[in-house]
Order: structure tokens, then C-alpha cells, then sequence
């Protein structure tokens, strides 16, 4: 079992790392021991959301430099688990968006602990429902770039009947396709845990958990109820040294 200290200005925290991540754990604890994040910030903070750190340009940074494209010039592929979510006090990898980063790798250093907020039974089903459209929408955009030189051609004939039978097509492979997927629900565990602990359950499958916090809950929350300026950075910086507990 691996474990880290994240010494901050406003106390400490302990971090387990989980063994189903390795290429994330292994990563995270090779720049604990080079003292990669010592002297960095958590250099955005956003209450009932996540507090976020890992920028090696935020070591020393002025007050009005612009955070959070720092890191090691590589990236981690994602390592996604159904059973690693993202309740409150899980630690997780921030990334580029998905317009420029569509496999969803994750960023070789930067990171964040999870405040969230605890959801209502019925918020997650409508949580549930918005998944659905959005992965509709996400496979009918992917079925539409795969078909973009035939809808070029069609468009360039003024072929309009084409056009409209072209889309029906996708239409249903869409529908066969997120069938076959399984349409997003949460598990019992996963309504348990974001009903009475509470998270972030909208970022599940999209960035890699990787963690958890075992101790110092209590200073994650100091840290998110700090005062932010424009951009969510903290007026007051909040440091951090990470150092490898156990391996």
C-alpha cells in the first residue's frame, strides 16, 4: 500500500494511492521522491468542487502570474475504474480538455483532491439523464466526423434528400451504439456514497482517480473555504511539500 504527506501551510494530509491505478500511483510517487511539488501552490481552489495543485511554475510565482499549464512535458494514459469515483477526498489527475485531448490522458503532474457537495437521490437520476444525452450527443459527433466526407459531397451536390437519409442513418446507429454501451447509471454503492458523503459524480469515467485522502479531511476543507481571487487562485498562498510515507 503507498501513501504520501501532503504538508501544506494549513496542515497535513495523507493520501492513499491506489494499486488498480499503477502508471499514475508509480508516476506520483517518482515525483514525491524527486521533491517535484515542493514549494508549489494549490493554485486553484474552487469551494464545493476541488482544491487543485501540482503547477511546478506556481514554486515562487508572482501574484498575478497565470497558473496551471505547468507540468513535466508528458502525459499518463487514462486509467479509468467504475469502482475509483470521485466522492469527496478522492484524489485525481486534472488534464487538458477534451477538444485537444480526446484519449483523456491525464496530466503528468497536476492534481486534485475532491470537495464536491452531497446530491439528492433525485439530482442523481437527473444527473443520470444528462449523461445520456451527452453520450448520445458524443456518439452522434464521432459518427459525423467518420461520415464528414460524404456529408461534403452530399452538400456539394445540393443533394438535400441524401443529406436527410444520411442523417437517419447515424441517427440510428447512434441509438444501436449507446445500447450497446449501457446507458450511465449509478450503482448503489456509487447513490450511497454521493448521497451522504458526497463529490463531484458528473466527473466519474472522465478523469482518473487515482487516490484517497486517510487523513487530514479536515485541512482539504480549510483549503477550499480560503478567499479566492479572479482565475481561483487564493489571495493568501497555501504551499505544500509531498513526501513518500509509504511504498
Amino acid at each position: 500500500m503507498s501513501k504520501v504527506l501532503i504538508k501544506t501551510s494549513l496542515g497535513d494530509i495523507t493520501v492513499r494511492l491506489y494499486d488498480e491505478t499503477p502508471l499514475h500511483r508509480d508516476n506520483f510517487l517518482k515525483l514525491a521522491r524527486e521533491g517535484y511539488y515542493n514549494g508549489t501552490l494549490f493554485h486553484r481552489v474552487i469551494k464545493n468542487f476541488m482544491v487543485q495543485g501540482g503547477d511546478p511554475d506556481s514554486r515562487g510565482a508572482s501574484p498575478t502570474a497565470h497558473l496551471g499549464a505547468g507540468g513535466p512535458d508528458y502525459t499518463i494514459p487514462a486509467e479509468f475504474n467504475q469502482a475509483l469515483i470521485h466522492k469527496k477526498g478522492a484524489l485525481a489527475a486534472a488534464r487538458q480538455g477534451d477538444e485537444v485531448n480526446p484519449e483523456k490522458r491525464s496530466s503528468g503532474s497536476q492534481f486534485y483532491i475532491v470537495t464536491g457537495e452531497i446530491y439528492s437521490a433525485g439530482k442523481l437520476t437527473q444527473l443520470e439523464r444528462q449523461l445520456a444525452q451527452q453520450q448520445l450527443q458524443n456518439i452522434f459527433n464521432d459518427l459525423v466526423v467518420e461520415n464528414r466526407n460524404r456529408i461534403i459531397e452530399l452538400r456539394k451536390n445540393r443533394d438535400n434528400a441524401g443529406l436527410m437519409a444520411l442523417q437517419e442513418e447515424l441517427q440510428k446507429k447512434t441509438y444501436a451504439l449507446a445500447k450497446e454501451q449501457g446507458e450511465p447509471k449509478y450503482s448503489a454503492e456509487q447513490r450511497e456514497v454521493y448521497t451522504t458523503i458526497g463529490g463531484t459524480p458528473f466527473l466519474d469515467q472522465n478523469y482518473t482517480v487515482f487516490g484517497e485522502v486517510e487523513e487530514g479531511l479536515d485541512v482539504v476543507d480549510k483549503i477550499q473555504l480560503v478567499k479566492t481571487q479572479p482565475g481561483d487562485r487564493p489571495v493568501e498562498d497555501i504551499t505544500m511539500q509531498i513526501s513518500v510515507l509509504e511504498e
